[in-house]
């Protein structure tokens, strides 16, 4: 006989009192917001609350939050169900089983040992050489988790045992934890210079659409090419100046790499048809704007394309939970979201926030606006979860104190990445590796204050310079 699933209710009480809180708030709000609204916006902020407590997995929060809209007559049905059709979120769900393909046939285990094999005689060279991997396999792994723990942590804590680096025995400053931390921070870096390399990215794209600004896969990766490659370059070297590994040379990682690429043998049917598929879904990326075939289509061709050559079964696809689980509990977000702005909520947000930045210039704004956006991430265990609460309010408030709108609008994005430079919990890839043990808890906030200063100077610095520069405002 089954029993009942075990649910900590406790963690219904904040979500469900907040949200009855705001519903019977209603005769205070303000007068140029109609009661719907009003009611919208606690749904969302007791879905939102839900989704931080997490009485339950996210896709039951955002079908408790889906029920509640409908049954209160906040949202007709057929209007609520329109978000299962976004075009951005099929793209996710594309995108969650292209990973599927790299982790099942090895590709991405094998790309990373060829790189640690060519780069890894130094410990900084090994971090530049796993990071490099992380830029490659990045474009077709919306899930930043599965890259993190799929692809790169095995590999690092390989290479870590190895050189006899276990935290189990105290050795972990000998070069595990260096590697570790600075898998973190490339596996954040490359989330942020793809549209398709984290999940929370074409929520983003859609939610920037309901306040027409268009993105696209080009001009999100052209956007955030320098940023991106700077970071790359420089956060594994302040940290390799901050938290230096113990043994600085590593010539046995050649030896090891060798061993292990040895043992997977040459180079499968299933990875050589893995690699076509790739690299047809980075073209097609690519060259949407000239050939018309958007990046969602694009997804669907490779993943039909992926099915006829046997890479992936239809059992895969079935199985692939986190991209069924994010394409129910996003639709439910973007809906919910998308009628915050239609039913006048956001517009009179951003009014009240930009009135209060009035007179000051819209750089300024936009700084202000990403460092709040930024440190408010502590409050946060999910990037995608912030990104769902804040991004759409902020892009508003921007707009309304005419920041360039792509400008706006992408930084935003790469920051929805970028804030996970706070805690050990701050995004999915965060837990897995700070739960290897090779990072104490103090030693991730304190270096994370300090590369996130960077981040905010690198990327709203320089790179809205650079996107000046190539015409995107």
């Amino acid at each position: 006989m089954s029993s009942l699933e075990k649910i900590d209710y406790r963690k219904f009480i904040a979500p469900v009192i907040v949200g009855l809180i705001i519903w019977f708030a209603a005769p205070f709000r303000p007068d140029t917001l109609s009661i719907v609204a009003w009611h919208m916006f606690a749904i969302f902020v007791a879905t939102i609350i839900g989704l931080v407590t997490k009485p339950l997995p996210l896709g039951g929060i955002a079908l408790l939050g889906f029920v509640a809209t409908v049954l209160t007559g906040t949202v007709p049905v057929e209007k609520a169900i329109v978000g299962f059709g976004n075009s951005s979120i099929w793209l996710i769900v594309m995108a969650f089983f292209i990973s599927r393909g790299f982790i099942k046939t090895g590709l991405g285990r094998r790309i990373a040992l060829i790189f640690v094999r060519a780069f890894g005689k130094k410990t900084l060279g090994l971090s530049y050489a796993l990071s490099a991997v992380d830029l490659i396999v990045a474009p077709g792994t919306p899930s930043n988790t599965a890259r993190a723990g799929g692809v790169m942590y095995p590999i690092i804590k390989s290479l870590a045992q190895t050189f006899k680096s276990d935290p189990a025995d105290g050795t972990e400053r000998k070069i595990g934890s260096f590697l570790i931390f600075t898998e973190f921070h490339a596996n954040m870096i490359t989330a942020a210079m793809f549209l398709t390399a984290m999940a929370g990215n074409p929520i983003v794209q859609a939610f920037a659409g309901k306040q027409g600004v268009y993105i696209t896969w080009m001009n999100w990766f052209l956007a955030a090419l320098v940023p991106g490659i700077i970071s790359l370059i420089v956060i594994p070297f302040v940290i390799y100046k901050l938290y230096p590994p113990e043994q600085k040379e590593t010539p046995d990682a050649k030896h090891w790499a060798t061993s292990e690429l040895a043992a997977m043998g040459k180079i499968t049917k299933a990875e050589t048809m893995m690699v076509i598929g790739f690299v047809a879904a980075l073209v097609l990326w690519i060259t949407g704007a000239m050939t018309g075939i958007d990046a969602t289509t694009t997804g669907f061709i490779v993943i039909a394309f992926l099915l006829v050559a046997g890479v992936l079964s239809w059992n895969d696809i079935l199985k692939e939970t986190g991209a069924w689980n994010t394409l129910f509990w996003f639709s439910v977000l973007v809906m919910m979201a998308g009628e915050l702005n239609v039913l006048g909520f956001i517009p009179w947000l951003s009014h009240i926030i930009g009135s209060s930045l009035h007179g000051l210039s819209w750089f300024v704004v936009l700084i202000i606006l990403v460092i709040a956006y930024f440190y408010s991430h502590y409050f946060f265990a999910s990037a995608t979860a912030h990104i769902s609460a804040m991004y759409a309010a902020f892009l508003a408030v921007a707009l309304a104190a005419h920041v360039p709108a792509m400008l706006a609008a992408l930084m935003l994005g790469f920051f929805g990445n970028l804030l996970a430079s706070t805690t050990h919990y701050s995004s999915g890839p965060a837990p897995i590796l700070f739960g290897s043990g090779y990072v104490s808890q103090g030693d991730w906030w304190r270096l994370n204050f300090i590369l996130g200063i960077l981040y905010i100077i690198i990327w709203v610095g320089i790179g809205s310079l650079w996107m000046k520069l190539i015409g995107l405002w």
